[in-house]
């Protein structure tokens, strides 16, 4: 294995040869997902006045005939993953039986939670617990059991489930390419059940999908970040709230993005996912101390003990009888949210994850973000919740009214409301910057062929395109445009997850180690590790995806 030094200072040379202007691509993969979504902006710009039905209508349609198969996925992909975790596979090492992490517990931590959950929970932690407080259909509003529930749920939307379609893409990603040779690439996890095919129009296909998604699930949280960002300038400085502010915000923070983008992974993506990571803990820190402490500590335990309790209940519940409308708008927008960002996610924390075994994998990226998820929502949401309940109240009536503003109408019940909002700002740009810079070399790694390293120029041009779609997305219909992308896009590729499962399975099943497993007519590297193989815009094993 080479030293870090030898490693950087190849890189750079590589970097130095190849220039600014060196573009490695899958041409299929590459020109097809870019036509059909600069398609899909130019289009939500001409019509934009036309959309906002359209896009309403859509959302109700699909969640209404695909609802249940969106919760049947949900459910077998965490299933299947707990099985992963207690079962016979957990001692395989992600790379083989030699290869260590690339980075350490705390940077590893802070790059997946950032990438997975940052601008979400940040825009949801103190507006989902009041809305199912005010309002949900197995309950009475404004009761003790209301309460409860509107935890319950919250944690449902943000728990198990979200982190157990991270765990499965990622997990999948980082076997095939790590211990078997293959392409870093979507396509790659469905060799088990498509053979040679994967490298023609079949693979093509998968990862085409998994690039559009990607980028949808992208823009709907940098349009939901940048609502908030603009909310609370609006309450420190009294800019106003508007899409045209909101394009001008994107524009601005996505210039941002590009500073992370060329830096890379190490230099640019890890030092904000940790610097982000510590801002948010500061923020939660201030609210834990000024807040009601007592009420936080008692809250989180039974929070928790709620969910376990009725997780199997919730989780399977499908408006069946109650013939309500009310799961289309939240349970489905968020099952479908999960299932089309994990392409971006999934490939992102693969990248980061080489060396640890299954069980570590799956333990760091199931239990451990969740137990911190749930941490954030009883912070923010019981705090909420406590001044709603027993304090000055108005809370519920500000979430009603502007659901981007709620965190800023909590933090002025407490002292410094000034200082904690401009760091809640802070928060929220770094998170989306990271998103942006992390979505962009995802789509990249996919769209030249599976390469870890793609170029530059090419990230810097699915940066801007992801700006440019939460921008028309938010001219073209604001937050339902957001959900009705995310569903439409989810859709497709909540059938790409369930044939994951299958091909994941029978991987592992044929396992024995890395120097046993027979690729077509060739074998990978005898020692595989992610340090000491050959880049993959040169070769892969000897085998290109074209």
């Amino acid at each position: 294995m080479t030293d870090k030094p030898d490693q950087e200072e190849s890189q750079a040379g590589a970097e130095a040869e190849e220039g600014w202007f060196h573009l490695d691509i899958h041409p299929q993969v590459f020109f097809i997902s870019a036509a059909l979504i600069i398609f899909f902006v130019v289009a939500t710009i001409v019509f934009q006045q036309y959309l906002g039905n359209v896009f309403e209508q859509m959302q109700a349609g699909m969640s209404k005939y695909a609802g249940w198969f969106f919760i049947w996925t949900v459910n077998i992909v965490l299933i299947f993953i707990l099985v992963l975790l207690a079962g016979r596979f957990g001692d395989i090492r992600l790379g083989g039986p030699d290869a260590r992490p690339e980075f350490s517990t705390m940077g590893w931590f802070a790059m997946l939670f950032s990438a997975g959950m940052g601008i979400g929970l940040l825009f949801y932690g103190v507006a989902e617990p009041m809305f199912h407080y005010a309002a949900n259909p197995l309950t009475e509003p404004g009761t003790t059991e209301s309460v409860r529930k509107a935890m319950d749920i919250t944690f449902l939307h943000w728990g198990l489930h979200p982190w157990a379609i991270y765990s499965l893409v990622a997990l999948s990603l980082a076997f095939f390419s790590f211990n078997k040779g293959l392409p870093l690439s979507i396509r790659t996890a469905f060799y088990p059940l498509l053979g040679e095919r994967i490298y023609g129009w079949p693979g093509n296909i998968i990862d085409i999908l998994a690039t559009v998604a990607t980028l949808f699930g992208v823009a709907t949280s940098l349009g939901l970040g940048v609502q908030q960002v603009n909310a609370g300038l609006d309450y420190l400085l009294g800019v106003g709230q508007s899409a045209n502010i909101q394009v001008i915000l994107i524009a601005g923070i996505t210039g941002v993005a590009t500073w992370s983008v060329v830096k890379g992974l190490d230099k640019g993506i890890r030092r904000l996912s940790e610097m982000n990571i510590a801002f948010a803990a500061l923020l939660a820190l201030f609210v834990f101390l000024v807040g009601p402490t007592l009420f936080i500590m008692n809250a989180l335990l039974e929070n928790i003990g709620y969910y376990i309790q009725h997780l199997p209940q919730l989780s399977t519940w499908n408006e069946t009888y109650e013939q309500t409308q009310w799961q289309q708008g939240w349970t489905i927008f968020y099952w479908s949210w999960w299932i089309a960002w994990s392409p971006f996610v999934g490939m992102f924390i693969a990248r980061v994850s080489h060396g640890r075994t299954i069980r570590q994998f799956i333990m760091g990226v199931l239990l451990v973000p969740t137990f911190i998820t749930f941490l954030w929502i009883t912070i923010f949401g019981n705090t909420a919740l406590f001044i709603e309940m027993f304090g000055s109240g108005g809370i519920s009536r500000a979430v009603q009214n502007n659901i981007p503003v709620s965190m800023f109408v909590m933090l002025e019940n407490f002292p410094l409301s000034i200082v904690s909002s401009a760091l809640s700002i802070v928060v929220i740009i770094t998170f989306f910057v990271t998103s942006s810079d992390s979505g962009s070399m995802v789509i990249d790694i996919i769209t030249s062929g599976g390469n870890p390293n793609p170029p530059v120029l090419s990230r810097l041009f699915w940066a801007i395109m992801e700006g440019a779609v939460a921008a028309a997305l938010l001219m073209g219909g604001g937050l339902v445009a957001l959900q009705t992308a995310t569903i439409t896009t989810g859709l497709p590729f909540a059938v790409v997850l369930l044939g994951m499962c299958v091909a994941l399975y029978k991987g592992l099943s044929d396992y024995s180690a890395p120097q046993e497993f027979v690729l077509g007519d060739r074998k990978p590297e005898k020692e595989f590790k992610i340090k000491t193989r050959p880049p993959l815009d040169k070769t892969f094993g000897k085998r290109r995806l074209w």
